[in-house]
């Protein structure tokens, strides 16, 4: 797995995790778990994307403005090509298809992602936008959600966001301080992809393709869905998402290149092996059920035994296909040896490898990182236990784009939490 930011922001003080609760969930069921309720519900602009379709849908908007069944699979080829390989912005640009049906779908539909609205670019040449989203509602505040693209020598990892806001109160993640207003859709989740493809030009120039030549050097090689949200309390819009990503005759990047991290949504588990066949990782953090509790809420309703249950029956887990298991090391709270040799004896039988993820400070946490040589000697028992133990670089700690900082702009830093920022990026 690549070393990417996940589910990003977590309960910063006791004010602001209660403000969370109290008016982004208002719900405390019986297990326990602190769940959010969704604010609102997605509301389609008056020309709807193409983008996130699935082919059957596009054919339905073929049939629609009256192309023949005949052409409608050719024709829906054709747009798919246009939208996924070639990446066009418009259908003027689309030239193998005829100008009257340029014409027709222009006044019906769009090929549009979600808008650009601030870009910031790391010490490390990590970039992170602020997308906007396109939407029916005539909103004082539209929607927004962060994208972080990470450059490796390697490889380059987009991470995706599935939710605007998060679903969960993970104590030590930034986002989870942020109230859930929607879940996203198949589109917009694409969509970000297509952005950040955009903002690399990272799409075969208008030269090559007319030459039959292919681009082999792709700067996005990697998605992760580990942005704001929970995937598998999205899981329909992700799921058709990650198909149209990882089809051979569009975006192209292999099931084997895509990873789906959640903190432990057990029913969708499994689902995703079916469903989606992409690689997992575990958000895990704690090996104790009382730890885990409070790192993770969710926990309360899905105890480690049964997510550990749910990563045995993962189809296909295997030496190939290890899953991921996320562990945020936190000073004094989950990263002596005991947790180390606890993590190990939780994970046998499990193909498994544990990113060690040094935590990223945000404005107003409680946790401290890890020191260092605490960090590695808890990866060195695990190493030594047979498992694969790398320790996450923080990347892009300074335009708070690192693992666990995501946090959309719409929600202000007060001029105490900018201090406080602008203190800590000149520490790193």
């Amino acid at each position: 797995m690549s070393e990417a930011p996940r589910n990003l922001n977590t309960v910063s003080t006791e004010a602001a995790a209660a403000a969370s609760v109290s008016g982004a969930r208002g719900m405390l069921p019986a297990d326990g778990a602190l769940e959010k309720t969704p604010l609102e519900t997605y509301v389609p602009p008056a020309k709807p994307s193409l983008i996130g379709l699935s082919r059957a849908q596009i054919s339905e908007h073929l049939a629609a403005i009256g192309v023949a069944p005949a052409q409608r699979r050719m024709r829906v080829q054709q747009l798919w090509h246009w939208m996924y390989v070639r990446g066009a912005r418009t259908f003027g640009e689309m030239t193998s298809v005829s100008k009257d049906m340029r014409a027709e779908l222009e006044k019906h539909v769009t090929v549009d992602r979600p808008d650009v609205v601030a870009e910031q670019i790391s010490n490390d040449g990590t970039r992170k936008w602020l997308l906007r989203l396109p939407s029916g509602n005539n909103l004082e505040k539209p929607h927004e959600v962060e994208c972080v693209y990470i450059p490796e020598t390697d490889r380059g990892t987009l991470c995706v966001s599935s939710q605007v806001g998060c679903t969960l109160n993970c104590s030590f993640c930034h986002t989870g301080t942020q109230r859930l207003v929607r879940n996203l859709t198949a589109g917009e989740i694409v969509g970000q992809i297509m952005v950040a493809r955009d903002r690399l030009n990272d799409w075969p120039s208008p030269v090559s393709s007319s030459l039959g030549e292919e681009k082999t050097h792709r700067l996005v090689t990697n998605i992760v869905m580990m942005g704001m949200g929970e995937p598998l309390y999205n899981f329909d819009a992700v799921r058709d998402a990650l198909l149209i990503v990882a089809d051979n005759e569009g975006i192209g990047i292999s099931k084997r290149r895509i990873t789906l991290s959640t903190s432990g949504v057990v029913p969708n588990i499994v689902r995703t092996g079916e469903e989606i066949g992409v690689m997992l990782a575990i958000s895990l953090h704690a090996v104790r059920d009382e730890l885990r509790n409070e790192l993770v809420p969710l926990n309360r309703k899905y105890p480690i035994a049964e997510l550990m249950q749910a990563c045995r029956d993962y189809p296909a887990a295997s030496n190939a296909k290890r899953i991921t298991f996320e562990y945020v090391m936190l000073k004094g709270v989950n990263d002596s040896l005991d947790d180390a040799k606890l993590l190990v004896k939780l994970l046998k039988g499990i193909h498994a490898k544990i990113n060690l993820i040094p935590f990223n400070p945000w404005p107003g946490t409680r946790y401290e990182c890890s020191d260092w040589d605490q960090i590695e000697k808890f990866s060195e028992y695990i190493f030594n236990a047979g498992y694969s133990s790398p320790v996450r670089t923080p990347r892009g700690r300074d335009i708070l784009a690192a693992c666990g900082q995501l946090k959309s702009e719409t929600e202000k830093l007060s001029a105490r939490e900018r201090q406080a920022l602008r203190a800590m990026a000149m520490t790193d």
